[in-house]
């Protein structure tokens, strides 16, 4: 999953992005209201979370840019403001939720994940199969041939978007830019490391492999 978040607070975005990694999301960060919207164009997103103050472009009038551009990505408004009048503005504006400063994480967590399940709706399974491996995306559950197969969430994430593109090659510039939130930097290991903790959990042990190399290219789920 692919998070937008637009927040000036060096601070409350530090502990956000902090938060939604440990959950195995990848978070683009923007810390002004033009730069947001730039991405909110360009980008695809799961969801965005929308400080109201922010620098250069207000939250409000970059929510209203996102909806006037047909973007439909969910959005979450963040705001210091709790009145009743200052919610139903944030609402009116094209914002899904609304939440109050200061706010637990926990929660936070629970209303992006709601707003991701509402928006897919029918057309976005909550689960994948590839072969013999089910993924529950709600209860985050990973399944191979009747054994259960507990991940970390990044290991989660990179299985999940292996999965999504089952007997398709991903590069590992693609998974950089869509399991983790930065640009590929050919002098990491991070991708392979990864790869080889996943083939441990879910081709160790079992009949044949899943998860294979193709060299000098990236890597494929074959069913």
């Amino acid at each position: 999953m692919r998070l937008l978040l637009i927040e000036d607070d060096k601070k409350i975005a530090s502990f956000i992005i902090k938060g939604f990694k440990a959950e195995g999301f990848a978070v683009d960060h923007a810390g002004d209201g033009e730069n947001g919207l730039h991405l909110a164009l360009t980008e695809p997103y799961d969801a965005a979370i929308v400080d109201i103050m922010l620098p250069k472009l207000d939250g409000l009038a970059l929510i209203r840019h996102m909806r006037h551009e047909k973007i439909k990505t969910p959005v979450i408004v963040l705001s210091a403001k709790g009145s009743v009048d200052d919610r139903v503005k944030g609402l009116q504006t094209g914002g899904d939720d609304y939440l109050t400063k200061p706010f637990a994480f926990s929660e936070l967590l629970a209303r992006v994940q709601a707003l991701i399940r509402r928006s897919t709706n029918v057309s976005e399974p909550t689960k994948l199969v590839a072969g013999e491996i089910t993924m529950d995306l709600i209860a985050r559950e990973v399944v191979r041939a009747g054994q259960k197969i507990d991940l970390q969430p990044l290991e989660f994430s990179l299985l999940e978007y292996l999965m999504r593109n089952a007997g398709r090659v991903v590069s590992k510039t693609m998974i950089m830019e869509h399991v983790w939130d930065y640009y590929f930097d050919p002098q990491t290991n991070v991708v392979e490391s990864r790869i080889y903790k996943l083939r441990e959990k879910i081709d160790k042990g079992f009949s044949f492999r899943m998860i294979h190399t193709v060299r000098g290219v990236g890597y494929v789920l074959k069913e």
